[in-house]
Order: C-alpha cells, then sequence, then structure tokens
C-alpha cells in the first residue's frame, strides 16, 4: 500500500512539475464566458471568448517546476526501491 501510495505522489509531482514549466500563468477562481459577434465581411461568427475577471492570478516562479519535477523522481525512485511489504526485509 505505501509503495503504491509514494509512486502515485511522485507521478502527481512529475504532472504538476511539467504543468508549471509550460505555463507562464494560471487564473484560479471564477471566470466569465462570453460570447462575441465577430464580423468578417460577408459571414458572422460567434466565438466564445474566456475573460479572466474575479479570480487569483498564479505565476509559478522559474525554480517551482524544476524542484518539482526533481522531488517527484525522488519520490518515485523511492518507490521503487521499497520493499514488496514491509515485514520483507531480504535479509
Amino acid at each position: 500500500m505505501w509503495r503504491s501510495l509514494f509512486f502515485a505522489v511522485g507521478i502527481m509531482l512529475l504532472i504538476v512539475g511539467g504543468e508549471c514549466l509550460l505555463i507562464e500563468s494560471a487564473t484560479l477562481g471564477n471566470a466569465k464566458m462570453e460570447s462575441v459577434q465577430v464580423s468578417n465581411g460577408w459571414f458572422q461568427q460567434p466565438s466564445t471568448t474566456m475573460v479572466a475577471s474575479g479570480g487569483k492570478t498564479f505565476k509559478p516562479p522559474e525554480w517551482m517546476p524544476w524542484s518539482l519535477i526533481f522531488s517527484g523522481a525522488v519520490v518515485l525512485l523511492y518507490s521503487f526501491t521499497l520493499p514488496r511489504r514491509w515485514g520483507k526485509s531480504g535479509g
């Protein structure tokens, strides 16, 4: 059970670290959806745009993605080295 728990935590840290590498900022909270009419000569196409109003903006610091990826890799390696059961130590 502990092995699978550490494995899941390590994978989660790797994924969150990778996401922090890809984004510049994220808006957390409520965001309004507005429909805007776009007139392009002959055609009128309704398009939906996200308007970020009333939410917190999260900008991950430069050190955060790499530390999350590194710690996720360490936790994954730890989960691989755990014995299958705590009672078996191999000696």
